[in-house]
Parts: C-alpha cells; sequence; structure tokens
C-alpha cells in the first residue's frame, strides 16, 4: 500500500463504534495508520501515511484524519511510550482536544505476538497500534503534573552534566600522564569541571525546592528512599520518569517499562536462547537502578544475602545485580502505592525468582 493511500469511507448506514489512529513514533516521522469498527464488531484497518514527527506534521497528521474520518464518531490517537519522541505530538493533541491514549510498549508488543505477523516494519507495527486500540478499553491520557514534568528535566539535564564531567576527568587524567602535557589545556579542562560541580549543585537546588513545596510529594520521597541503596536523587528520578506511576499499574509494568523484564526466544526444540533483559525500555530509568543496587548489596544484609546466593548458584554477579534492580524497583511502585516505609521483612520475602543475563 503507498503511502497516503486509503480505501472507501464505509458504509454511511453501518455505525461506527470506535475510530483510531495508531501511531509508530520515531526521532523523525510518525507512521500512522487508520482503524475503525463497526457495529458487527468489524475491525478494518483503512488507510496509511506518514508524517514528520515536527509541529507542522501535528497539524497535517490532524488534517489528514479529519478528512478520512467521521464526526459522529470520537477519533482516539493511540501511541506507545516511546522515551520521549512522543511526548511533542502527544501534548499537541491535548492542546486541540483530541483523545490520546498512550501504551507501555510491552503492551503492544505482547499483542503483537498474537496476531499473524511475519515480519514488523514501521507500517505494520501501527497497523497494530490502531487494531490495539479498537480492541481494547484504554485510558485517556492527560498531561502529567508540571512538577513530574520539571522534575525529569532536571534529572535529566543533570545526568547530562555527569557524563560529560565524567569524560573531562578522564581527559583530564590522560592529559596529566601524557609525556607531553599542556598545563594551559589542564587548566582550561579543571576550569570546565568546576563549571560542572557549579551547575549540578545549582540543580539539585532546584530539585530540592521544588519537592519542599509539594508536602504530599516530600513524604513519598521520604517513603521510597527508605530502600536500602535508593537516595533522593535515584528516588526522584524513579518518580520524574514514570510520571508517579502515571500509566504503571503493576510491578510487571514497571519492570517492562524499566526494560529490565526478560526476553527468551524458543522455537520447537531447537531453537532456546538464554534469557536476557529486554532493553526495551526508558533508559533513564534503568541506568538510575545500578548504583543503588550496588550500595543496597553492600549496605543491607538481606540483599547481600540474595546476591551471594545468585552468585553461588550461576557464578555471574551482574546477573545477581540486574535482579537486585529489579527489586528495588519494585520496592518503590509497592511502598508508593500504600504509601509505607520500607520493611526488611516483607522484601525478604519477595526474593528474585527469574535468571537474568544482560
Amino acid at each position: 500500500m503507498k503511502k497516503g493511500y486509503h480505501l472507501p469511507k464505509p458504509n454511511k448506514m453501518k455505525v461506527l463504534l470506535k475510530q483510531t489512529v495508531g501511531i509508530d513514533v520515531a526521532q523523525r516521522e510518525l507512521v500512522v495508520s487508520l482503524g475503525r469498527m463497526d457495529e458487527q464488531i468489524s475491525v478494518e484497518v483503512y488507510a496509511y501515511k506518514v508524517f514528520p514527527n515536527t509541529k507542522k506534521g501535528f497539524s497535517s497528521l490532524v488534517l489528514w484524519v479529519n478528512k478520512q474520518t467521521l464526526t459522529t464518531t470520537e477519533v482516539r490517537y493511540v501511541m506507545e511510550a516511546t522515551g520521549v519522541y512522543h511526548e511533542s505530538l502527544a501534548y499537541y493533541l491535548c492542546s486541540v482536544q483530541k483523545q490520546v491514549s498512550i501504551v507501555l510498549p510491552n503492551k503492544i508488543s505482547n499483542y503483537v505476538r498474537t496476531l499473524d505477523i511475519r515480519t514488523i516494519t514501521d507500517k505494520s507495527a501501527s497497523q497494530a497500534i490502531a487494531r490495539f486500540g479498537l480492541e481494547r478499553q484504554l485510558e485517556v491520557w492527560h498531561p502529567p503534573l508540571k512538577i513530574f514534568n520539571d522534575l525529569r528535566q532536571l534529572c535529566r539535564e543533570r545526568e547530562q552534566l555527569v557524563q560529560e564531567r565524567t569524560m573531562l576527568k578522564n581527559q583530564l587524567h590522560a592529559e596529566r600522564t601524557s609525556a607531553t602535557s599542556s598545563e594551559k589545556s589542564v587548566k582550561r579542562t579543571n576550569k570546565r569541571i568546576a563549571l560542572i560541580d557549579t551547575q549540578e549543585k545549582e540543580i539539585r537546588e532546584e530539585i530540592a525546592k521544588l519537592i519542599k513545596k509539594d508536602e504530599v510529594l516530600a513524604e513519598k520521597m521520604k517513603i521510597i528512599s527508605s530502600i536500602p541503596g535508593v537516595g533522593n536523587l535515584t528516588a526522584v528520578t524513579i518518580i520524574a520518569e514514570t510520571n508517579g506511576f502515571e500509566l504503571i499499574k503493576n510491578k510487571r509494568q514497571l519492570v517492562s517499562y524499566a526494560g529490565l523484564d526478560v526476553r527468551e526466544k524458543t522455537s520447537g526444540t531447537s531453537v532456546k536462547s538464554k534469557p536476557r533483559i529486554s532493553k526495551r525500555g526508558n533508559r533513564n530509568l534503568r541506568k538510575v537502578m545500578h548504583f543503588p543496587a550496588l550500595a543496597a548489596i553492600r549496605t543491607d544484609e538481606r540483599f547481600r544475602d540474595i546476591f551471594l546466593r545468585l552468585v553461588s548458584r550461576h557464578g555471574i554477579k551482574m546477573k545477581a545485580i540486574v535482579a537486585i534492580q529489579r527489586k528495588i524497583l519494585e520496592l518503590t511502585f509497592i511502598l508508593w502505592k500504600n504509601n509505607s516505609f520500607y520493611n526488611p521483612e516483607y522484601a525478604y520475602q519477595i526474593l528474585p525468582t527469574v535468571e537474568i543475563v544482560i
């Protein structure tokens, strides 16, 4: 089917129950398919087009959808939570009074497995999303509270500064050990590191002020920070990246959203790969769990026992560390929902049960 091609609109005698816009979001483009369901529960995906992932592309998308759909039935725009690439489109659609549903990637990938799709392309992915929207009862997405958005931007800015500082310190070490070291170069690098230190401190202070203004969030932060290894920056990053667990309904969804869920490929008796984490998820959330896991193993007896037990079983330390990451992340969700502080006895009851390789 060529880009922009569409089939005739359905017979006006039929009543449409649902209309969906399935959008596969990439960094630079939006791959879009339209779907509809009539009163006989007949599902049809009938149009396809690609738009640039820009504000101009957003307006063109809405105009195109308006021409291809009926005004008598509400149109639902459905997309995956793909890092940050979907956010601008979601905010735009809300600003023009369109219904939006944002779905966790694992839900779509699990749904695709039920379809007879041999080759996954951007087009087939958008068609699957459109069908998913027709066949499921999805919640309407609303923009997250401003404080979560502000905290997320600050956390990501800080992470970029930390990465840049690490690179500069490595560069400084190489420069100092070089036989042809330049004093002026070393001096400039030190100034850049000092500037980053100052900026990072400012960001930390901004984060603290934002949290202090919200008493409920401040209390929630104390609760999550009660988990061994989880400090304030880790806690705020988890909350910011999940928008206060807005889209998360259970622990399994959270683990998948972070890309720490297990993927295993099997086919008959001949093909069986080792289970590995998918890494298909929010990399900022996944990355922030590494050092808390190490700290928990070092400082908490129960997590250390879990770690040693897993290592003794398979001899792979990183495998055990990832298992700890998963359980700490799950604990943040449990404590947030239950509004209760960390209980060592309860944590010991939910020991890792899945072998993971990265």
